[in-house]
């Protein structure tokens, strides 16, 4: 250590050379908020000063810019359906080379064991994967999920080195009210000084100061800059989310302010392929901003050194003497086109591509994770008049276009040649979740609206959160095909037509993830989605990220489980 400072000083003060100096760069300093042309050096993989440098390698860098890279708040990688590595490969090469990960989708299959392989999985890529440990599996009592994790279970992790504290508390009502269970994950978080997120959609008021009260620190989940507002005054960090599904960051920026700013910070929580492959990560988020006012320092704090200061993670966040090399060169600011990416001082990404390969690791434990009950012929059958003539009466799912709220629609149903229809003559899809963990043969069985699809079936092991099968179709044996075909290649997204399969996309780790690349996955989701397409899905839905939030009870109006369908407005099985 002693050696080590005293050489660092040396390179600082000037006696010695630095290992590498970027030359004429406009530096982006964080603290300040200037932008100022200078010289920075770097020495065993972290920044030795700011000024006139010279180096044993000097990077001319006039007219690019240099910040900090930048830091995700939350996000879960499975979403991304890919491993860790290959998650890597993609956000790297967008200037991020820190993230707070929450495994709660392969927690919700896999358990402890599924924490685990993420934890392993990103080790020895360029890429900072802190965890924060799923506080809620299963996510609600109105499920069967893969496992259940109480404290005691997660003992074994919370002080484990990448472990930062407990991820989202999404069961809110059980801290408000003080439930056993969720209070003790609470207390073993706070025992060893970990942190706790939060996520609390609508929750304000007394209620919102018991759950800070908890020690809640983050919430993720605000839509209005009041609710943004509500939160930073009682002293949590609010996240600025550019998901796939949820968008969050223009309808917040009125609620920054030159107070309010270090409060705030960007996350993606659930990102798909395609985003990521097109909009970017959270350099997508930085751009976002700026180009709805935000100026660009201001996006670029949320980016890097908020995000550090929320969590506390030590020397990353900023371009200062003593911080590590984690560092973005920009082409242009307001753009935020990302030219290079260096991890401690090592170039790790050039122009969009990674610079890095990662290594295999064992993942037979994540792999046939699919048990289901044998399904019988009728398994998806109503039996309470599905042969009759007369109209059923009953509640349907109504599906809108680029929401996750679905409505809860009441109206007369007809059956017509095997077929289900609204009175209005629109044509109804089954819904049905089948649990895959247990082989309990729990099937949940409804109608659903606005999807589309004729003369055939979509089925997928994603569906947030517990993740059972999820499928949809117009007829009991392409829905039964789908669900088998996914039994037999043990998780994936399929689609299937007059009993044959048109198409699928294996995923074979905890059936949330590929072993392909992010760019062979994109690739197999889009020829997906046109065949989706050509069998008339509506065109304004994704119908595989929808159907993933179908089985999801803690988005109203109305979802489907592996228990049946269920009214979330009310908290009750419908």
């Amino acid at each position: 250590m002693r050696d080590t400072i005293m050489t660092m000083i040396d390179v600082a003060v000037g006696r010695n050379k630095a290992q590498l100096v970027f030359k004429n760069v406009n530096l982006i300093n964080v603290f300040t908020g200037e932008i100022y042309p200078t010289d920075v050096a770097v020495h065993d993989g972290y920044i030795a000063g700011i000024g006139s440098y010279n180096g044993a390698v000097e990077l001319d860098m006039t007219g690019k810019y240099l910040c900090p890279s930048f830091i995700d708040g939350h996000v879960h990688l499975e979403s991304s359906m890919v491993t860790p590595g290959e998650y890597a490969k993609a956000v790297v090469p967008r200037g991020t080379t820190t993230v707070v990960a929450d495994p709660h989708e392969i927690g919700n299959v896999k358990g402890i064991a599924g924490i685990k392989y993420m934890i392993e999985g990103a080790e020895n890529v360029p890429l900072n994967v802190h965890v924060m440990l799923p506080s809620c599996v299963p996510a609600t009592p109105f499920e069967n999920a893969g496992t259940v994790l109480k404290a005691e279970d997660l003992i074994e992790l919370v002080n484990h080195p990448k472990v930062l504290g407990l991820g989202e508390m999404m069961d809110y009502p059980s801290v408000i009210s003080c439930e056993k269970s969720a209070i003790n994950k609470i207390v073993l978080a706070k025992n060893v000084n970990k942190f706790i997120d939060g996520h609390a959609p609508g929750v304000v008021g007394k209620d919102l100061a018991g759950y800070v009260m908890s020690g809640v620190r983050t919430d993720h989940e605000c839509v209005t800059p009041d609710e943004a507002l509500e939160r930073i005054r009682l002293g949590v960090h609010v996240m600025f989310r550019e998901g796939s599904a949820a968008r969050n960051i223009i309808g917040l920026l009125p609620a920054v302010n030159e107070y309010t700013i270090g409060r705030c910070l960007f996350c993606t929580d659930d990102r798909h392929p395609d985003d990521i492959l097109q909009s970017g990560h959270i350099d997508n988020n930085i751009r976002v901003a700026i180009q709805n006012g935000l100026s660009p320092i201001k996006a670029i704090q949320m980016a890097t050194i908020n995000a550090a200061r929320c969590y506390n993670i030590e020397k990353v966040g900023a371009v200062a003497p003593g911080y590590k090399a984690d560092l973005v060169i920009l082409n242009d600011l307001e753009s935020v086109d990302v030219y290079q990416v260096y991890k401690k001082g090592r170039l790790v990404a050039e122009n969009g591509k990674p610079n890095f390969s990662i290594r295999s690791i064992n993942d037979s434990k994540m792999r046939n994770s699919v048990n289901i009950k044998p399904l019988v012929a009728d398994c998806f059958s109503f039996t309470d008049g599905a042969n009759s003539k007369k109209p059923l009466h009953n509640r349907i799912i109504g599906i809108q276009p680029h929401s996750l709220v679905t409505l809860d629609l009441s109206t007369e149903i007809m059956l017509k040649n095997g077929k289900y229809y609204a009175a209005d003559g629109s044509p109804l899809l089954k819904i049905a979740v089948v649990e895959r963990h247990h082989a309990t043969g729990n099937i949940g069985l409804a109608l659903i609206k606005n999807m589309g699809l004729k003369n055939g079936a979509i089925a997928s092991t994603v569906a947030h959160d517990s993740h059972n099968i999820v499928v949809a179709g117009d007829n009991d044996n392409d829905m039964k095909t789908a669900v088998e075909h996914l039994q037999q290649i043990g998780g994936g997204i399929t689609i299937v037509s007059e009993g044959k399969i048109v198409n699928t996309l294996e995923l074979p780790i905890a059936g949330l993830m590929s072993d392909l690349s992010l760019e062979m996955v994109q690739d197999k989701l889009e020829e997906m989605l046109k065949q989706a397409y050509d069998m008339g899905v509506n065109p304004e839905i994704d119908p595989f990220m929808t159907l993933s939030f179908m089985a999801l009870p803690v988005i109203p109006e109305l979802k489907i489980t592996d228990l049946g369908l269920f009214d979330v407005v009310n908290f009750k099985f419908v």
